[in-house]
């Protein structure tokens, strides 16, 4: 079997209301993707999907349509689309960076390796760890009684672990948090996350403030990822863990981290890692050094979703059971271009049981939300 061509295809999905996002990082109401087929000779076709959003990732769809057909496609045209690691080495020498467009074919390599063997992804990574993947809310940084209606509506969909949206302004922090906390009462589980959006000593404040008042059970990445040593200040000073999510896209990242003791959980992405084999490395590395990690998000499509859901299922490194994972694409979407949802039961979401990925795209879907 070889590769014969990489089809590039972006497309651009509202989101829906309840789960447009606002935070330190401004307002994502509407998510940019480039999805991909990776075609072969032999009639088997992978799927795969990029994240587009800039102020995330530093890439967008014209970037990564660019670096797909000028060097990645070209690096690995002709080759076995099984040889997974062997590929992604070649896509690393072609050219740097740019690890949510690798990802995005990686994981359609994933797909046709999976169908070749007959089994879904979560079985080539080892087997099932978890029946289901427990999920948590991302609940915006609106005001405080807009947030506590989206918390409202979070609980009604079976969902029981939230997280709020943080690090615009600490006093509208703790408002929106407290707002929140009264809506779903004290036994939820509830965490807060600031993108990076406070300096070290309002985030030691406000987590302190947050953790006595609110009950918080986690705090996710507090403080920019300019300097480790202010995750360190962080975490030493405030009594709820801290999850390092900005700070870890690399396995150099998580090393650095679980040295420095600079958080307690890490945040794996299939995409900003490079792929479902990079985030598995650093949840290695997590699971070594006495760390958790949980699958974070930025409202993926299904086909990325499905990637991240056989990735927690597969991985005991994650720990979605204490610290729920953002596989929030299911439920972010009017139509998440796929043929059928994935399963969402009882605030989990369950990895496709068929071949590879295990799902297919609803190429009418497709041609709507299409760019010209």
């Amino acid at each position: 079997m070889r590769i014969i061509r990489i089809e590039t295809i972006p497309v651009q999905v509202p989101i829906r209301p309840e789960l447009i996002i606002q935070g330190s990082l401004g307002i994502h109401s509407t998510s940019p993707f480039v999805m991909l087929k990776v075609h072969t000779n032999e009639g088997i076709t992978g799927l795969g999907e990029v994240s587009c959003t800039p102020v995330w990732s530093g890439e967008d769809a014209v970037t990564s349509i660019h670096i797909i057909h000028s060097f990645l496609e070209p690096a690995i045209l002709g080759e076995n689309p099984c040889d997974i690691e062997r590929l992604m080495a070649k896509m690393r020498r072609a050219v740097f960076g740019h690890p949510f467009t690798k990802s995005g074919i990686e994981i359609a390599l994933w797909d046709i390796l999976g169908k070749v063997a007959g089994l879904p992804v979560y079985r080539l990574l080892g087997g099932a760890v978890r029946e289901t993947v427990p999920i948590k809310m991302s609940v915006s940084g609106a005001a405080p009684a807009r947030a506590a209606e989206i918390a409202t509506w979070a609980m009604a969909q079976g969902l029981k672990t939230l997280k709020v949206k943080v690090g615009i302004e600490a006093e509208g922090d703790i408002a929106r948090v407290k707002a929140v906390r009264s809506a779903i009462g004290p036994a939820t589980r509830l965490g807060v996350d600031a993108n990076g959006g406070w300096s070290p000593r309002v985030a030691i404040d406000t987590i302190r403030k947050l953790a006595n008042q609110c009950n918080i059970y986690f705090a996710e990445q507090p403080v920019a990822a300019l300097d480790i040593q202010w995750m360190v200040d962080v975490r030493r000073n405030v009594q709820v863990p801290v999850m390092a999510d900005e700070s870890c896209n690399t396995l150099q990242d998580a090393m650095a981290i679980a040295r420095a003791g600079a958080a307690d959980i890490l945040s794996i992405y299939v995409g900003k890692g490079g792929g479902i084999g990079s985030a598995r490395k650093i949840a290695a590395v997590a699971e070594a050094a006495g760390l958790t990690c949980t699958v974070g998000s930025n409202l993926e499509l299904g086909v990325a979703s499905a990637a991240m859901a056989h990735l927690a299922t597969a991985t005991t490194g994650v720990g979605a059971e204490e610290f729920p994972c953002d596989i929030l694409g299911p439920l972010a979407y009017e139509h998440d271009l796929l043929e059928e949802a994935m399963e969402f039961r009882d605030g989990a979401i369950r990895a496709p049981s068929g071949p590879g990925l295990g799902v297919s795209l609803d190429e009418k879907m497709l041609e709507k939300y299409r760019l010209t």
